[in-house]
């Protein structure tokens, strides 16, 4: 089956804030809260259960080893300074090869927690992105055309990023952070209590500078992550209608509206980042604070012969791993900001209405003989701007129909609604006597063939697009295929003929040709009912001449769907159909509109009359 996403004929949301396909001025959904993002994250994180157990031990062990560090240098200090001058040489000797094990051993851990959690960030991204990308396969053609492309490929990379970088940043930070300072409180309790109260002074003003400062940052890495996507959303617009953009010399428009997205970026990631850079200074200052207290009080007691030197010592050491975790935590929140931003993205996408179900009991459309009936169709892609108007008609198995009238007039609305890319809001399409919806939607797809106007080829190789719609074609069947398109001859003109491998969209064939292409991937396929919207349009008058003659053979026992604005090309269908405003202005074979002298009638001759013959 070829399929490919094809704007409406009218635009879907006229009149509302970011509609049509550029979503300009969409305004942005309300992200979920902080807490609830975390929560979902930590629903993938679960998946990932028993390699965060094994880090957790590392981490366990870790903080063990580190929270001998401090013990063993007091212990080394009093070595030396004992009141009778004596150093105990036995004793510093055991415990510097302790502190020397000790610090190679909190290396080795150190390297297998960054190496596990690298694995685990890693996997957890690559299933967020998996779940991503699977979404957006389920997500109806609506949610597209309201919506600008780049901004959806942002999420799927940039916001990605940005929550793999805060799981491999954050996770054991946050693990190894909470259990080094549990411990480091203890030992600090067991030393001393007097200067555990001194160096606890400073903890609230910690959490009161994070909790002030990332509650500002929260904001701007949101905003960042918005103003992001509309400079992804402009920059693959203009790369992509770069041929447009230079044939009106709009080079210098398209440059300026790339530098105010761009400076509305850098701003808001100027305020994100300067804000953010205030933490970890501030955070020192009052962590210098508490060393000086913890120095003071120390000082007194140890002149009063309370304490000693070495416990001083190894207090200080354990203060710092104490408010160090906190600092770290502190800033991880910071760094939390702009993940969450990116997983709220992420999880808007997620939390999206897919495409419906198949409803229960929907059957597979086996051997599908092609009758289909429109009755009472009715359509809008907004309640209140309706689209098709209590459209009626029947098409016999086999039969050739041609949809014409001016542009917007709902002619690919009506292909859309048979092909269920969107639902009727009124009436029912039936094939075979049974409505479409009770049909599964895999089965029913697979019955048409469509060629459209804006033909999309993907990046491969010739014979890989002719095959897109049956992998398992042989290359004969592909060639016999590609010579009734009337593709061939310029194929095997190609250095690799069909093994020549296209670029993006097929950017390096003519637009001619990528439609040859696209008609003979149908051809291939074989459908049941065929679809051909202005499948010729690209296709000059003598190659069009030979191609009708192919599609004449295609369509020979199967039911089609022309649109067409070229009158020539559908004077011989079965019924030719006038759509305007939504509805059936009149409907027969070519012979009986003329000879009824209306609108299909003034549109013929208005098109072919400086053409002598062509109305006869």
């Amino acid at each position: 089956m070829g399929a490919a996403n094809q704007p409406p004929d009218i635009p879907m949301l006229a009149g509302r804030p970011g509609g049509g396909f550029g979503g300009r001025g969409r305004p942005v959904v309300k992200p979920k809260n902080f807490k609830g993002t975390l929560q979902r994250l930590w629903q993938y994180l679960g998946k990932e259960r028993k390699w965060l157990s094994i880090v957790f031990i590392f981490i366990l062990m870790d903080a063990a080893v580190t929270l001998s560090g401090p013990y063993l240098i007091g212990i080394s200090i009093d070595s030396m300074t004992r009141a009778n001058g004596l150093v105990d040489f036995k004793l510093l000797e055991v415990v510097i090869i302790a502190l020397a094990a000790a610090y190679l051993i909190d290396g080795l851990l150190t390297f297998l927690q960054g190496w596990l959690m690298a694995g685990v960030s890693q996997r957890i991204v690559m299933n967020l992105r998996r779940a991503l990308f699977e979404k957006l396969q389920r997500l109806p053609l609506a949610y597209f055309d309201t919506r600008r492309h780049g901004e959806v490929m942002s999420r799927l990379s940039n916001d990605i990023d940005n929550v793999s970088n805060t799981l491999s940043q954050s996770i054991t930070q946050l693990m190894s952070g909470s259990i080094a300072i549990i411990g480091s409180l203890m030992m600090m309790l067991i030393l001393s209590p007097l200067l555990t109260l001194a160096s606890l002074v400073t903890v609230p003003l910690v959490f009161l500078l994070a909790r002030t400062i990332t509650k500002r940052t929260s904001v701007l890495f949101k905003d960042q992550q918005v103003q992001l996507g509309k400079l992804n959303g402009h920059i693959e617009e203009t790369i992509s209608g770069l041929l447009v953009v230079k044939a009106f010399n709009h080079e210098e428009k398209a440059i300026d509206e790339f530098e105010s997205v761009n400076a509305k970026l850098c701003e808001v990631g100027l305020k994100a980042q300067i804000w953010s850079g205030f933490l970890m200074p501030l955070l020192s200052v009052i962590t210098n604070i508490g060393f000086a207290a913890v120095a003071i009080v120390g000082g007194i007691l140890a002149v009063k012969s309370m304490i000693t030197v070495g416990i001083i010592a190894s207090f200080l050491s354990y203060s710092r791993q104490f408010v160090r975790p906190l600092n770290e935590i502190a800033n991880i929140f910071n760094v939390l900001q702009s993940g969450v931003a990116g997983a709220e993205r992420v999880f808007e996408v997620l939390d999206e209405e897919e495409e419906p179900e198949d409803a229960p009991g929907a059957v597979v459309l086996n051997n599908p003989r092609g009758h289909v009936v429109f009755e009472n169709v009715s359509f809008g892609y907004r309640p209140d701007v309706p689209i098709l108007k209590q459209v009626s008609f029947s098409s016999q198995e086999g039969s050739s129909n041609a949809l014409v009238g001016p542009t917007g007039a709902g002619k690919t609305t009506i292909v859309n609604l048979l092909t269920r890319f969107y639902d009727v809001t009124g009436g029912r399409i039936l094939i075979d006597g049974k409505d479409i919806k009770e049909y599964t939607r895999d089965s029913l797809r697979q019955t048409f063939g469509i060629v459209l106007q804006d033909t999309y080829l993907f990046s491969g190789t010739i014979k890989e697009n002719i095959k897109y719609g049956r992998s398992d074609a042989t290359d004969e069947e592909v060639r016999v295929a590609a010579s009734m398109a009337n593709a061939d001859q310029f194929i095997q003109r190609l250095p690799k003929q069909y093994d020549t491998v296209l670029t993006e969209n097929g950017g390096n064939l003519s637009q001619g040709q990528r439609q040859l292409l696209a008609i003979a991937r149908v051809i291939l396929a074989k459908p049941s009912i065929l679809i051909l919207d202005e499948a010729t349009s690209s296709i000059d008058t003598r190659t069009e001449l030979h191609i009708q003659d192919a599609l004449l053979q295609i369509m020979q026992g199967r039911t089609s769907f022309i649109i067409a604005h070229r009158l020539n090309t559908i004077r011989d269908a079965d019924t030719i159909m006038v759509i305007d405003r939504g509805e059936i202005a009149e409907q027969g074979s070519h012979d009986k509109l003329i000879h009824a002298q209306g609108q299909y009638y003034r549109m013929f001759f208005n098109q072919f009359k400086n053409i002598e013959g062509l109305a006869e």
